[in-house]
């Protein structure tokens, strides 16, 4: 966040020296009016290009395929593959019952049911557990 909003106060920094080193050439008579619109437009049409590479086309990571025959395997029901999906979010045991319109008790059964069948002993681990079983 802090290197977004760095880059974003050099650009407006930039920008406005920009403006003044044009606005004083005008002034002194050595820039015509039409050579600092186009220089101005020129940078902002390159400032556009670099914003455009950077945020629009990020890289996206390729979508690896979900093993169902492991969940199968592990007897992981499908709303146990929920709550574990909802886990994986970061969400708590009272945010995954609202989504999924449960009691906080049944909750703490499926994710109880999952440390089990994942052999693990807490949240963070059973997610790098199912992540490694390819099954989130």
């Amino acid at each position: 966040m802090r290197k977004t909003i760095g880059v974003f106060a050099l650009l407006i920094l930039g920008l406005l020296l920009l403006f003044q080193v044009s606005k004083y050439s005008m002034i002194s008579g050595h820039l015509s009016f039409e050579i600092g619109i186009a220089i101005i437009a020129i940078v902002f049409f390159f400032i556009g290009i670099y914003i455009n590479k950077k945020s629009l086309h990020k890289k996206q990571s390729t979508p690896y395929k979900i093993n169902e025959k492991k969940i199968d395997e592990l007897e992981i029901s499908k709303r146990e593959y929920e709550v574990l999906q909802l886990i994986s979010k970061g969400l708590s045991n009272k945010e995954i019952a609202e989504a999924l319109f449960l009691s906080e008790s049944t909750i703490k059964t499926h994710v109880s049911n999952l440390l089990v069948k994942l052999n693990a002993k807490r949240r963070t681990q059973a997610i790098e557990l199912a992540k490694q079983l390819e099954i989130i």
